[in-house]
């Protein structure tokens, strides 16, 4: 699992309600949303940290910087686009759309992405909010 995609959870998880995420998000909710062990999860804040994406004081509560954020926000940003494509105008399953956004999503550059979805918005189809 890439690195992006915890930092999607995090983004993810903050987003789905009013106080999510505004104390930090804990490790073990990371890891129950992506279904992986909580080791995995330890392992990848540890490198996330490294690179100043989240801040976590010893066993605590995971929490983005603003860069992580940013990075978070883009790629489920690329996810949600990639899955409305995918199901609304090719007419996939929303369950294999999402899975297959998930692989897509890590794939393709901002550039990329931005200019695919003014494309589409040229010719009305409005994939992302």
């Amino acid at each position: 699992m890439a690195n992006e995609d915890y930092l999607e959870c995090i983004v993810r998880i903050e987003a789905e309600g009013p106080d999510q995420g505004t104390d930090g998000i804990r490790s073990v909710e990371i890891a129950q949303r992506l279904d992986v062990s909580k080791a995995s999860v330890n392992k990848a804040i540890a490198s996330l940290k490294s690179q100043g994406m989240v801040e976590q004081a010893h066993y605590g509560k995971v929490r983005l910087t603003e860069e992580g954020r940013s990075i978070g926000a883009a790629v489920w940003r690329r996810h949600r686009m990639l899955r409305a494509f995918l199901t609304d105008e090719l007419g996939v399953e929303f369950d294999r759309a999402d899975e297959e956004a998930c692989k897509m999503e890590h794939a393709l550059s901002e550039d990329t992405m931005n200019r695919w979805i003014a494309h589409m918005e040229r010719d009305g189809i409005k994939l992302v909010d």
